[in-house]
């Protein structure tokens, strides 16, 4: 079924628009808070969640592209799930992930720091889109998605070493087009 039909059985109320849209996006979704949570009893429930969400938002909202909207959901519910099990705790693999760019994601509560967010985040996205397909796979499926090295790998046939290293380079090219972009100090 296409993204148009499923999202035309929300606006219609349709129950059917759940299981149409787990058919469609199910495996994505449970991928995606399993590469985060690290637990796939908790990413099913997660994907049950997403899928509440989804109702909730839909209508008013017409996501277009469809998959990318229900797997953000997905990811933040997943990210926020997991910060209330582990507070005061650290998670050695989404912690590691998210400490390989903590150099470039400013913190803090004030309008300036929600400013300087938002500069980066466009910033990132400007770097993105100047990628490669295969870098900015690379880039999304680890920093986004929070695959690990070895995942990466074999979906690309390398080997992890390479990846590893060719995600180092990203990370290097990332932070000096934040500092030419006067992004990051």
């Amino acid at each position: 079924m296409e993204d148009s039909q499923i999202i035309d059985l929300f606006f219609e109320r349709s129950e059917r628009a759940i299981s149409e849209l787990d058919k469609k996006y199910g495996k994505a979704v449970t991928k995606t808070a399993d590469n985060i949570l690290r637990s796939r009893r908790d990413a099913e429930e997660c994907a049950n969640d997403t899928w509440l969400a989804v109702w909730d938002s839909i209508p008013p909202h017409r996501p277009d592209p469809l998959a990318g909207y229900v797997c953000r959901i997905a990811r933040n519910l997943a990210v926020s799930k997991l910060r209330s099990e582990t507070a005061q705790k650290r998670n050695g693999s989404l912690d590691l992930v998210l400490d390989e760019l903590e150099d470039f994601i400013p913190s803090g509560a004030d309008v300036e720091a929600d400013y300087d967010y938002k500069e980066t985040v466009e910033g990132i996205n400007r770097f993105l889109s100047a990628l490669d397909y295969d870098d900015r796979f690379l880039f999304v499926r680890r920093y986004w998605y929070a695959d690990s090295v070895k995942e990466i790998a074999a979906a690309m046939h390398e080997r992890e070493s390479r990846i590893s290293v060719r995600l180092f380079r990203l990370r290097e090219k990332l932070r000096k087009t934040l500092q030419k972009e006067g992004l990051l100090v």
